[in-house]
């Protein structure tokens, strides 16, 4: 049978401000990405959306990021290489003191943003980031695009890796995510989603934007929680997957 896990971002709020619907996507999703603190999320957030994965059995990844809270993680940074894996260190840390006073804990590293899109191609950034994982916990499991030079070190360094797809973004040709500054880099359009979820799960490909059909294999696939209406169409992707045949459940 063919499985899948299912990701989002949570806890991606701030003090009094609230972005993503933290208490019903967990009841949708298998694995949630928890801001810790770097592009969005505090410590108050990250140990209340601990409790509530732990309550319902869902796995808790650190979501580590650039410094960038004003840019919600998506801007462009030069950080240095010791700096950065301290920084990713920390992130895992933090997290982990709640998912632990939770009864769980992190099982998995997943990068933000523009962290993200720059380990697919920066070697030294991507060592940064699984150096910082391997000071955590060398047996953390690392989420990343296929075929990126993240996943290619962290695996060089002995971490375990997951590929991941999203359904709701827009891919070019080499398998690569369309820069968000692009026009249509988010796919908004529910049906689009779904359609696309199922393909991702089942045959492993992607239309990309210039019509192409993209291999794209992977384990994991995210429904990003800040989009408009995201927990009415987590709830489809899953109950499109699941009469579809898809075992959705976490890879962790």
């Amino acid at each position: 049978m063919t499985r899948i896990d299912l990701n989002a971002d949570l806890g991606e709020g701030f003090g009094r401000w609230r972005l993503t619907d933290d208490e019903q996507l967990l009841s949708v999703v298998t694995s949630a990405n928890v801001a810790c603190g770097f592009h969005a999320g505090d410590a108050v957030t990250m140990r209340r959306v601990c409790e509530r994965a732990a309550e319902r059995g869902v796995r808790i990844g650190a979501q580590v990021s650039y410094r960038d809270l004003a840019g919600f993680g998506r801007r462009a940074m030069d950080v240095p290489s010791a700096e950065l894996a301290a920084e990713v260190a920390y992130q895992i840390g933090a997290l982990e003191v709640f998912a632990r006073a939770a009864g769980s804990r992190v099982a998995y590293v997943k990068p933000h943003g523009a962290l993200y899109n720059r380990v697919v191609h920066d070697e030294e950034q991507a060592a940064a980031v699984v150096e910082g994982v391997l000071l955590a916990d060398a047996d953390l499991p690392v989420l990343g695009l296929p075929s990126s030079r993240f996943l290619r070190t962290a695996g060089e360094a002995g971490l375990p890796v997951v590929a991941e797809a999203f359904a709701d973004r827009a891919y070019t040709r080499e398998g690569t995510l369309v820069p968000r500054a692009q026009e249509g880099a988010v796919i908004t359009e529910a049906e689009a989603v779904v359609e696309r979820s199922l393909g991702l799960a089942r045959s492993g490909t992607v239309t990309a934007r210039t019509g192409e059909r993209v291999a794209v294999r992977a384990r994991s696939l995210c429904l990003h929680g800040d989009t408009p209406g995201a927990v009415e169409l987590a709830r489809r992707v899953r109950a499109t997957l699941e009469s579809s045949g898809v075992r959705v459940e976490a890879f962790a």
